[in-house]
């Protein structure tokens, strides 16, 4: 059995990178993708562990990449503080073990419901360490909100998949937990209904914080300061009326047993089937849904994200037909296969085939940062 590397510092990190004879697969914690059937050999980063700066005054956190995603939210709240983007735990969906790690939110961009308000993990990031595939240790951005660096490579590196580097340190700005929040709930619409109904209230001027769509639920969240919350759940509630009576849930651990639901896509949790994630046009949910078939789907981000249950072994993407514009029925979205059976993964690429011009872009940052090509090679292109 191949050993697996787990370096337990920046230094033994860049050492592994430089040294290595062949391809790495990069795995944080083990949370999210397995290393089974990917090349290479098992590279960890969980030995990377520990808060090394946390300022609650200047909204500030500084961690290794290892570090459970746990420890980070535990020193957060003890100081009524959040990461702002929901990052999700999809263990349960995945049906994998291991321990999510801060290192890992940020390779995959982990973002939850409240990225239509707050944006994604890459707008909190405010500053990034990271080994490159030769071994070469880069620092990009800060420890503060404000600062001037010139390339922009922390962003970059949110949501690469390891594929540019191992992520070793992140810095991100975090925000205080909001006094109230509550959940109106729509029931019964249809898909079409509900996505005009999430877009009624992201056009309303009162701060929606989360609207998705499960289980025949229509979910809308807002979140602030008390009074602000009441009187912007009664407001929203005159803007659905036409959509239905909307009940309002206000209490603290309902509204956030609702919304880690969402964020964890636990509707999906322990059920058969092929898992996607597809990006759209919120107003394209309803027409791409019509084309796939899905057996169950949960919307999230007023209808931007559609997480799809399908049939064993089912390519999705061909239902989806041509894209890059080619016909007027074309996909303009992605759509990513996040859990299948080991012979469904091997036939289908799990992201989106990229556009030609995306293709060359990111085959040039590949050759720069990872000349050699070991770094979770052919994991997105």
């Amino acid at each position: 059995m191949t050993q697996v590397l787990r370096p337990q510092t920046e230094a033994e990190l860049a050492a592994v990178i430089r040294t290595a004879a062949g391809p790495l697969c990069i795995a944080g914690g083990g949370s999210r993708l397995p290393p089974v059937g990917r090349r290479g050999q098992v590279l960890e980063t969980g030995g990377l562990t520990g808060i090394t700066l946390y300022e609650p005054g200047a909204l500030t956190l500084v961690a290794r990449a290892g570090t459970p995603l746990a420890e980070v939210e535990a020193a957060l709240a003890g100081e009524r503080q959040r990461l702002a983007f929901e990052p999700a735990d999809l263990r349960a969906l995945l049906g994998t073990g291991g321990t999510p790690t801060i290192g890992g939110v940020v390779a995959t961009n982990a973002s939850g419901p409240r990225r239509i308000q707050a944006g994604a993990a890459r707008d909190s990031l405010i500053g990034v360490r990271f080994v490159d595939g030769t071994g070469l240790l880069v620092k990009n951005g800060g420890r503060v909100m404000k600062n001037v660096t010139g390339l922009d490579l922390a962003r970059l590196m949110a949501g690469a998949h390891g594929t540019l580097g191992v992520v070793s340190e992140v810095a991100f700005k975090v925000l205080p937990v909001p006094e109230a929040a509550a959940t109106l709930v729509l029931r019964g619409l249809s898909v079409a209904a509900a996505v005009a109904a999430m877009a009624a209230a992201m056009g309303a001027p009162y701060d929606v914080t989360g609207a998705a769509h499960v289980d025949g639920e229509t979910l809308l969240r807002v979140e602030g300061f008390a009074a602000s919350v009441t009187y912007r759940a009664a407001a929203l509630r005159s803007v659905l009326a036409g959509f239905g009576d909307a009940g309002i849930e206000a209490g603290p651990e309902a509204v956030a047993a609702r919304w880690q639901g969402v964020r964890d896509v636990a509707a999906f949790a322990g059920w058969p089937g092929d898992v996607w994630r597809l990006s759209v046009k919120p107003s394209d949910a309803p027409g791409v849904l019509a084309r796939i078939g899905a057996e169950a789907v949960v919307l999230d981000w007023a209808g931007g994200l559609i997480w799809a249950l399908m049939p064993d072994g089912a390519d999705l993407r061909a239902r989806l037909g041509p894209g890059n514009g080619a016909a007027p029925a074309a996909f303009h979205g992605h759509a990513t296969l996040v859990r299948a059976g080991a012979d469904t993964t091997a036939r289908l690429p799990r992201f989106h085939p990229e556009a030609a011009a995306v293709a060359a872009i990111a085959a040039g940052l590949r050759a720069k940062f990872d000349p050699r090509g070991i770094l979770n090679p052919g994991l997105m292109g």
